[in-house]
Formats: C-alpha cells, structure tokens, sequence
C-alpha cells in the first residue's frame, strides 16, 4: 500500500510567538493566536483562497494568549474560548472581537491548557469549556451559568509522610473532555507537569483513576470525546508516547496502554531513528478516522501514526477480573518541517488532510497530507 505523505503546501512567518492554532468551524479560515514582544496578545485570522494566503483580522489583547478552542461553540455562533498569560478565560466573537462575550478570572496565573465540548455535539451534554492553570486547578465553565466554575478541582498543599515537608500544587499542562455520549456522563482528563494523570468523573465529582508517569504530561486527547470511552493519547517529555485502551477498567491496574519510546527521537531520510529523547508536544486524531493520530515533537517533526485492534479487546487477568488488551501502534509517515518544537496542530474538521501547525520558530504551516482514505 502506498503510503500517505505530510506535504507543506505554504508557511507563514509572523513577528510574534505562536503558541495555538485552530481552524473555524465550516470554513477555509483558521485563527492562530500568540504573544508579541511587549507581551500583549495577539490573534490573527486567515483564509485559505486557493494557493494563497489572505490575512482577514488581526486581534490585539492586552495579555499574551495561550490556548483556544472552538469546542463549545454552536456553527451559528463559532465563538471562541481563549485563555491567557494572567488567568483569564474570554469567549470572543470574531466578528466583534473587541469586547468579549464571557470574561472571567479563570485561574491565579497562566491558563496552559484548554478544552471544550457541546458545541457542535448533539444529545451530549451541556456546551462546557475545561481550563487548567500553572496554579494547579482544572476548573469547568459554563458560561450561561454566571462567572463561577460549576466544577473546581484545585488541589491543596499536602504533607509528604516521607519527609514531613509540604509539597505544592502541581503545574498542569493538559486536559480533555471525553466520555460523554449523553446528558450525563462526561470525563475530564488531566495531566501535570510531574507526570500525574488522572480522570475526574464530572458525573460523580470524583477521581475515576489516576497513575503516575515517568515525565511531565504535554498532551492528552481521547480518539472521540462524544463517545463511550475507546482510547486516549498522551503525550510527555522525553519522548514518550503512550496509547490507553480506555473500553475496560481492571479495578487495580487501571488501563491497559502501549508506549512507543521512541516517538520524540529524529528520523532520517533513511527512515533511521537517532538522537536524544525530545517532547513529544501534542497528538491529534483524524476527525474522519479517531485510528489515525499526529503527534508534534521538539525536534520539529510530525509523525502519522495509525493504531491496529487486537483480536479481542480484552483478557481474563489471573484475579479472575477483565482487563484490556492491546493492539499494536504503526509510524505511517515521519517529517520534518522546522528546526524548532512543533508544538500545536489542529486537523481541519470536514477537508480530510487539510491541517495546520505551529512551531516556536514564529512560522505556522498549512499541511495538506495524502492517501488517509487508504488506511483501514
């Protein structure tokens, strides 16, 4: 079978850090938004029109953007949810962008990461934006329910028994809406810089799991979020890889995964793997096919990669509970396109292959990547 090809069909330099990139629900425009020198914020719009490239808007902010989405917009409104360097989470119009249509203190410092859901999902639930901070707290919005949180996970400072210091909040750098296939049931997913990874059940106001992993997590995204849970990737520091069958919970060993170590390594034009161990920074399935992923890495490369089912999904453990069974991760295409970090991707949501990314070399790219429909 041949195989599929990540092709840059244009790039475009700014003069401002890029940190997010996202493109507009049902449209040829994409917004990517950053952080100027003078560390105010900044968010431009483009519209694709055939081979070229046309700036329609450029936003200014009085504070540095981190993250956006569109998750909870409907396709009548197609607002945005931003968050910021000082903690704020605004959803903007972009048609008039300059007051905001929410404007809250989400958080004590920077919001690092963003997720949001109920938008464009039907019988899901309610439109919900998940926010979590360097201060620690994964916080869940709604935003026409006032300026208060309807869910606040903010950990307190603890004692370690070890050593009867007290050990601070953790900085957290990923979360992700998932589970939610009706009005009541929905997961939030969050990662920490530590390697903590835990699944708050938002039905239940509880920890689901939790595990500790060898680095700080960068990157967590399930195959659907407005599905019974499948599978979830996570991405980490020092190049770690890691995919969740999330179908069966063993009551003790949680969920089964594979990793794939070498995932923030460089290739070759030989397709030979060497180097250091670099981040891997995001990972971001398919819209058209959740077995299909691209991840982002710090030695800017993009990687397709596809994930195989076993046979059965799951096993009989020797306690006589159910556990999962994992199936098998391929590397269907390796690229590089920067000298800097690749560290944020978004696919287009209708135009199968059509994607835009981010890297810390003040450079987005649009990708156009070929042959998806052949992979089963």
């Amino acid at each position: 079978m041949d195989k599929p090809q990540i092709i840059e069909h244009m790039n475009q330099s700014v003069n401002y850090t890029i940190y997010d990139c996202k493109w507009i629900p049902c449209s040829a425009k994409f917004v990517v938004l950053g952080s100027k020198p003078n560390y105010t914020g900044i968010l431009d719009i483009y519209e694709l029109n055939e081979n070229k490239l046309e700036k329609v808007k450029t936003v200014e902010k009085k504070n540095a953007f981190k993250c956006g989405t569109f998750g909870a917009a409907s396709l009548r409104n197609r607002h945005i949810a931003v968050g910021d360097f000082n903690g704020r989470l605004q959803v903007l119009d972009l048609e008039r962008p300059e007051i905001a249509v929410y404007n809250v203190e989400a958080h004590s410092t920077i919001v690092n990461t963003i997720d949001a859901i109920g938008g464009k999902q039907m019988d899901c639930g309610a439109p919900e934006i998940v926010t979590g901070g360097r201060d620690g707290s994964v916080k869940v919005w709604d935003i026409r329910q006032g300026n208060a949180p309807v869910v606040d996970i903010t950990p307190g400072d603890h004692p370690d028994e070890s050593t009867d210091k007290i050990q601070t909040k953790r900085d957290c750098w990923a979360v992700a809406f998932g589970d939610s296939y009706n009005n009541e049931e929905r997961i939030v997913a969050a990662g920490y810089d530590n390697g903590d990874l835990k699944l708050f059940d938002l039905r239940q106001l509880s920890v689901r799991w939790e595990t500790t992993l060898k680095n700080g997590v960068c990157s967590i995204e399930f195959d659907r979020r407005d599905i019974p849970m499948n599978k979830m990737v996570v991405t980490t520091l020092e190049g770690g890889l890691l995919v969740y069958d999330m179908r069966t919970q063993h009551p003790i060993q949680g969920f089964a995964y594979l990793e794939e170590r070498n995932a923030g390594r460089s290739v070759g034009s030989n397709g030979v793997i060497s180097g250091p161990k670099a981040t891997v920074w995001c990972a971001r399935h398919l819209p058209q096919n959740r077995d299909v992923f691209v991840t982002g890495g710090g030695t800017g490369s993009l990687r397709l990669w596809s994930y195989e089912y076993p046979g059965k999904r799951l096993k009989e453990s020797t306690d006589g509970f159910n556990e999962g069974a994992m199936g098998s991760l391929h590397m269907l295409q390796a690229t590089t396109v920067s000298t800097q970090p690749i560290h944020c991707f978004d696919w287009h949501p209708d135009k199968q292959g059509l994607s835009i990314c981010g890297a810390f070399d003040q450079t987005f790219r649009v990708l156009v990547t070929t042959k998806l429909n052949l992979i089963n």
